[in-house]
């Protein structure tokens, strides 16, 4: 039976609808012609009604049903399925005609009109009774006659069969695969999409192309068009139906794939999270498929976020995904599909215990070394396999067979897809002795085996066990000591298959997992994948396997590059590479936080409270993460204009009731919240000033400027009171923790100053002592500190991100992140991630340990300015607009109209519920949560 698209996922490749024919085999109940009767790169043209006339010794007798067209062969499928299906391979046939052309058969010709002849060496006979069984094969030469209904049909179909006949009998492989192809771009060029196939005569033509609808080992040719509100794909043979149809409304994800070692699939979903997707097509050429790609991921990008592995990787690292959900993702962006066996779905074994009567998921020992690809886990057959390849000439590979193959999958799931490995084998099952039988063997012949390093496919991690149960009741052999292939063997820990993939689940999902996973993705997505790290890792296939490894276009041989294709599709292929620097680890949590969404959780070990009871911080970190949940339904409270030109910072008095804001009009102005009028207007000089910030004690205002200088305001005596001259160019920004002012300039510095208030000091002045200089290639236009004060980021108008030790004044990471200026950066509450926004209207993400951009997030305009608790963010856009950020969906939850013109500058308060943005327009907005 055909893939049943978004089914539960061990039946992604089964039978749909078999039954027990009660004599130990299975019977289908329902269809039973399937592409997965044709040979491996067959097609299927057409078919006709027919009998198949039966002249045997008893006399004639007639099978109504179907005769089938293929490249290959000649399929006749009979209406009753006590009768079997025939299958005439054309390069076993000796002559195809219709019988009024010879002689012995002019009187049969008379009698029934429509009739071919076909004379063969070899048939196969398949599913008598509907029975999945291997296929039957009958040798020696013999004659079969078909009627068709439609006798003007025969000349055609058998100047058609010959033809095919004719490919067939070509002597090399790569002659008969291009007079085919040939063949099927003759039949495409002659037909085009039925238009009357549209859903509504209002729809709008957009592109029509020829492409082949990918499903399990069998692809299907016909056309593809897609309208402004649909997408269409009509098989060339009208099966399995005349057309599929897809409403684009209802895409939510798009994937361009590479099939056969090219860029022309295209992947579509009309779900989030499923595996299996809604259609698969494969195109003729990389230009078809990239315009039907732009033209649909335009017309989803106003509702759809696209994802990145960047993206996935934040989610769950934070938590927010699984483990299982994680890797199914990065499946899917590597280019696996349940459609494609050659790139199924890989995942890990985990488990290294099979013996033991209970799983004990607390010890280390139980599970199996992620660091390790499987064939580095045996150290003496590793050490045999490095001899080997130390002696290889280039290009050298460590392992001979690969990790995921579909051999590997349908070896896992030969008891729910039969037909599959009956297609992949030409007929047959695999060696009894070679089936799946026991867990545990399967597992130690990984280990132990001279060329078994396969990993798992995703069903293990699932709830359907119907894989590991020969529920089909199919005959699969007898294994050596006589005993039936019944269901898989499980380990003594599992009281059921149920209970085995429970306790998959629950190890996949463990604590050791959580902390070693990244690990295991280097490996397979990631840094370790190629190169010197993928030798020093014991991770190197053969280089057919890799993205890139075979140029096909180069290759001008058709023998050579079919020979090349069959051998990597059935090898198997590596998945896409998706990153090329160190996974980051998982963020563990030591007890459970107060909301899975917060990303303000400390570690028990940081805090005196002791678990269950409550404090101040507990309250504070409540409070906190309800704000941030409820952040959508910030409302405008007041606004006012008190500026002559753009506002570039807000400070607030630790009461609230003050607020100062600093203006490219130069001058700082104290607003009164309360009395809601301006109380002090103060110019410096004539330069505009850049940002402003208010001191612990609320007794001192300090505001940078263009004139290269920071400014002392004393609150309390209505002066300046004091100048630092510190850089050579116009000041951009300024912090202040402990004491200690930092201060950015387009001098191309970040200046650490020691700062003793005069206050303290007894004095009329500040004192000041420069700590540290941080040099940077360019101008520094904003800078941010942790909240520990033991990090700074800058970013410059060129782009770059820097962060640095503060205690050692030195660089740990820079990215070049942004393609022009970084308008503003801040570290997450826990420190782990740094966000930034530029003016190439792009959020980035970037793991502050080991300094990997983890995510990128493009918004049709700049964000000036924003705030953000690790997950959510608010942010100011360049058309004055408040925007509200889901960053782990990666997409725009909530829109506000703000000021007219960009938001420049934005403050909030500490607990998140009040927030003032000043903008271009010379205004400040004050806004409140509406709880």
């Amino acid at each position: 039976m055909e893939m049943q698209h978004c089914g539960v996922p061990a039946s992604r490749l089964s039978n749909h609808g078999a039954r027990s024919s009660g004599d130990g085999m299975v019977a289908v109940g329902m269809g039973w012609f399937s592409l997965l009767l044709l040979n491996l790169e067959e097609y299927y043209f057409e078919q006709h009604t027919a009998n198949h006339i039966n002249k045997g010794c008893r006399g004639e007798r007639q099978i109504r049903g179907s005769l089938k067209i293929c490249s290959k062969s000649i399929i006749f499928e009979p209406d009753d399925n006590i009768h079997p299906i025939i299958k005439i391979p054309l390069r076993d046939c000796l002559n195809i005609e219709a019988p009024e052309d010879n002689e012995a058969n002019k009187h049969f010709a008379r009698e029934i009109p429509g009739g071919i002849s076909i004379t063969s060496n070899q048939v196969h006979l398949i599913k008598e009774r509907n029975i999945i069984a291997p296929y039957k094969t009958e040798r020696g030469k013999n004659e079969y006659f078909f009627q068709l209904d439609v006798a003007g049909k025969v000349e055609d179909v058998i100047q058609t069969l010959l033809q095919l006949y004719r490919a067939s009998h070509l002597d090399e492989l790569g002659d008969q695969a291009a007079m085919i192809t040939a063949i099927l771009q003759s039949r495409l060029a002659r037909t085009s999409f039925d238009k009357n196939r549209f859903q509504s005569i209002s729809e709008t033509l957009h592109m029509e192309c020829e492409a082949e609808m990918v499903t399990p080992l069998v692809t299907n040719p016909g056309h593809v068009c897609v309208t402004d509100a649909n997408l269409y794909f009509q098989p060339l043979n009208g099966y399995p139906k005349p057309v599929v149809q897809i409403t684009l409304y209802n895409v939510r994800r798009i994937y361009k794939r590479r099939h056969g070692l090219m860029p022309v699939g295209l992947e579509v979903f009309c779900t989030e999270n499923d595996l299996c997707s809604d259609i698969y097509l494969k195109f003729y050429n990389p230009q078809d498929r990239d315009e039907l790609y732009f033209y649909i991921a335009t017309y989803l990008e106003n509702h759809i976020a696209e994802h990145t592995a960047e993206s996935y990787m934040l989610q769950w690292q934070r938590g927010h995904i699984s483990n299982y959900q994680y890797l199914l993702h990065l499946n899917n962006l590597a280019d696996r599909s349940c459609n494609d066996l050659s790139q199924y779905p890989v995942f890990p074994w985990i488990i290294a215990d099979y013996s033991s009567s209970e799983l004990d998921l607390t010890k280390p020992e139980t599970f199996r070394d992620l660091s390790k690809p499987i064939g580095a886990l045996n150290k003496e057959r590793l050490e045999r396999l490095l001899t080997r390849y130390r002696e290889m000439p280039e290009p050298k590979f460590m392992y001979g067979s690969h990790y995921s193959s579909p051999g590997y999958v349908l070896f896992y799931l030969v008891r729910v897809a039969p037909e599959y490995m009956l297609c992949l084998q030409n007929g047959k099952f695999d060696h009894a002795d070679r089936t799946f039988n026991s867990i545990a063997e399967t597992w130690k012949n990984c280990l132990d085996g001279a060329t078994d390093f396969k990993e798992l496919i995703p069903e293990f991690y699932e709830n359907d066990s119907s894989f590991l149960v020969n529920g089909l009741k199919l005959d699969l052999g007898k294994r050596q000591g006589g005993k039936m292939v019944e269901d898989v063997e499980l380990p003594p820990w599992a009281s059921d298959p149920d209970d085995f993939l429970q306790k998959s689940q629950d190890a996949l999902e463990s604590q050791y997992v959580s902390e070693h996973l990244h690990e295991w993705i280097d490996l397979i997505f990631g840094y370790k994948q190629k190169g010197s790290e993928a030798i020093g890792a014991h991770n190197v296939f053969h280089p057919l396997t890799y993205e890139g490894g075979v140029d096909l276009n180069s290759i001008m041989d058709p023998n050579e590059k079919v020979a090349l294709l069959t051998q990597i599709l059935e090898f198997g292929q590596t998945p896409k590479q998706l990153f090329t620097v160190p996974h980051p680890h998982r963020i563990i949590p030591k007890f459970k936080s107060l909301s899975r969404t917060s990303s303000h959780s400390v570690s028990i070990t940081d805090s005196p409270v002791s678990p269950g009871e409550e404090s101040f911080e507990d309250l504070t970190e409540e409070s906190i993460t309800l704000a941030w949940n409820s952040i959508a339904k910030l409302k405008l409270d007041e606004q006012h204009k008190i500026h002559k030109e753009a506002i570039t910072g807000i400070a607030v008095s630790f009461n609230g009731s003050s607020v100062f804001t600093t203006s490219q009009d130069s001058t700082l102005k104290m607003f009164s919240k309360e009395t809601k009028t301006l109380q002090r207007s103060v110019s410096f000089s004539n330069m505009a000033l850049s940002s402003c910030l208010i001191l612990p004690g609320d007794t001192t205002v300090i505001c940078s400027s263009w004139d290269n200088h920071i400014y002392f305001y004393s609150i309390a005596f209505g002066r300046q009171q004091d100048v630092l001259m510190g850089h050579d160019d116009a000041v951009s920004k300024i912090c202040w923790h402990d004491d200690r002012l930092y201060s950015a300039s387009w001098d191309s510095t970040v200046k650490v100053w020691q700062c003793v208030p005069a206050e303290i000091l007894g004095t009329r002045r500040h004192s000041f002592e420069l700590l540290a200089e941080l040099e940077h290639d360019v101008s520094v236009n904003t800078i941010n500190t942790n909240a520990a004060n033991t990090l700074l980021v800058s970013g410059t108008k060129e782009g770059t991100i820097s962060i640095w030790d503060v205690t050692s004044t030195t660089v740990l990471h820079q990215l070049a992140c942004h393609s022009g200026t970084v308008y503003d950066a801040a570290f997450s509450p826990d420190s782990r991630h740094l966000l930034s926004t530029g003016e190439d209207g792009c959020f980035k993400v970037i793991d502050v340990q080991t300094g990997t951009l983890i995510s990128s997030l493009s918004s049709d305009q700049p964000q000036r300015c924003f705030k953000w608790d690790g997950n959510t963010v608010l942010s100011g856009g360049q058309s004055g607009e408040l925007l509200v950020w889901d960053l782990l969906e990666g997409k725009v939850i909530e829109k506000f109209k703000g000021h007219a013109g960009a938001v420049t500058s934005m403050w909030m308060n500490e607990q998140c519920n009040n927030v003032i943005t000043g903008g271009e327009d010379r205004q400040i907005m004050l806004w409140k949560l509406q709880y």
